[in-house]
């Protein structure tokens, strides 16, 4: 984002840590607790330690951790829902918070009711929910259910009118987390849409925690890596990609077992040799492979994958009779894809396929963009003959 340390503070997170107290005895009423932190006393469990970061106006803030690495934790201190037992956390704006499921729900409302008290938390007055009534049930594809209590609703139900309520509400921040790992794959692209419309807004500002590398490429302009309570890295999200990719998933990103260092690197750039990730119909795209010397590597293999996962075009240097260097080589093609992001794959060989090296499956990522000239997943050179 251009400018980024220009525009206001929304968020400032100091030197934030969190502990929580566990009992070493499980108890079964409030006087067992109490006689248990008395008498057998308890244990300290540090969640987060020593975090500090600062979000600007119009920033999508991107948190990836696995499960257990503290992420939701931070997520539920930035809403007020917990306080830090250390440091502290300042938010300058009005937030909304959409961190866990069916919070600010009754089970016993019907959905219609539950939309109304929602939305009141939230801070939507009465007239402005009646407004925007039609439209939330709508995204949510709920019409036929409104009428029936919430606790007849599945988990995909849930999450859609709680995501559905929580874009109307007119707060300048937004708190996310793990939207994307509920609900069905059109109601999935349904959030990406409205991800997309919320990046264009400078008045909006978004917390985006997940697991999804893609997403967080896709939408973030800064990322933070959290890992066992710690922050491991923030700043550029293809690094924080590849950060979260080495800590859980070192057989990816093939690590060199006696340096522990990464032999094998991906960039994408536009003809000029400049890192890009947008690119329009028609540009040149190189893909650049490089890697550490190695007298095992005589061949490479690029795969370009839409961001849904669809296998779009692949080949490599056996097939094209083409030659690397040692060190390197670079896959350059026009960008004749449809609109839509995509990530790189690549592998590098012995004399064949088979011979593989080293592999990366989660590489960079980009977009093309295309003129509504045609439909489709690819430009196909064609005539019209009568």
């Amino acid at each position: 984002m251009a400018n980024l340390e220009d525009r206001p503070i929304r968020i400032s997170v100091d030197n934030v840590g969190k502990t929580f107290k566990v009992p070493h005895e499980r108890s079964n009423s409030l006087k067992q607790t109490l006689l248990s932190f008395r008498k057998k006393g308890y244990e300290e469990f540090k969640v987060l330690a020593d975090i500090n970061f600062k979000v600007h106006e119009g920033e999508f803030f991107g948190i990836l951790g696995r499960n257990g690495s503290g992420k939701s934790t931070l997520l539920k201190l930035l809403a007020g829902i917990y306080e830090p037992s250390e440091g502290s956390i300042t938010v300058n704006g009005n937030l909304t918070p959409f961190i866990e499921l069916g919070v600010g729900f009754n089970p016993e409302l019907s959905g219609r009711e539950n939309v109304f008290l929602n939305g009141a938390i939230l801070g939507l007055t009465t007239k402005e929910i009646e407004q925007k009534y039609n439209h939330i049930v709508e995204f949510a594809e709920l019409e036929r259910f409104m009428d029936q209590k919430l606790k007849n609703y599945s988990s995909g139900m849930l999450v859609r009118l709680a995501f559905s309520i929580a874009i109307q509400a007119h707060n300048g921040i937004l708190l996310v987390d793990e939207v994307l790992a509920v609900g069905d794959e059109r109601f999935q692209n349904k959030c990406l849409k409205v991800f997309a419309e919320i990046k264009k807004d400078p008045a909006k500002t978004v917390i985006f925690v997940s697991h999804d590398m893609g997403s967080v490429q896709r939408f973030c302009d800064r990322a933070m890596v959290v890992d066992n309570g710690a922050m491991i890295y923030i700043g550029d999200t293809d690094e924080a990609a590849f950060r979260y990719k080495k800590l859980n998933f070192p057989e990816s990103v093939f690590t060199d077992t006696e340096t522990g260092e990464v032999p094998f690197e991906i960039s994408v750039t536009g003809a000029d040799g400049k890192r890009k990730k947008h690119f329009k119909f028609g540009d040149t795209i190189q893909v650049h492979l490089e890697w550490k010397k190695d007298d095992r590597i005589k061949n490479a293999g690029v795969a370009i994958f839409r961001d849904d996962g669809q296998y779009m075009f692949g080949t490599n240097t056996i097939i094209d009779k083409a030659r690397v260097t040692d060190s390197g080589v670079t896959y350059e093609f026009t960008a004749t894809l449809g609109g839509a992001h995509y990530f790189v794959q690549s592998a590098l060989f012995g004399a064949n396929e088979d011979d593989r090296v080293y592999s990366i499956y989660d590489g960079p990522n980009f977009s093309i963009s295309t003129p509504s000239t045609w439909q489709g997943a690819a430009f196909l050179d064609h005539k019209w003959q009568s």
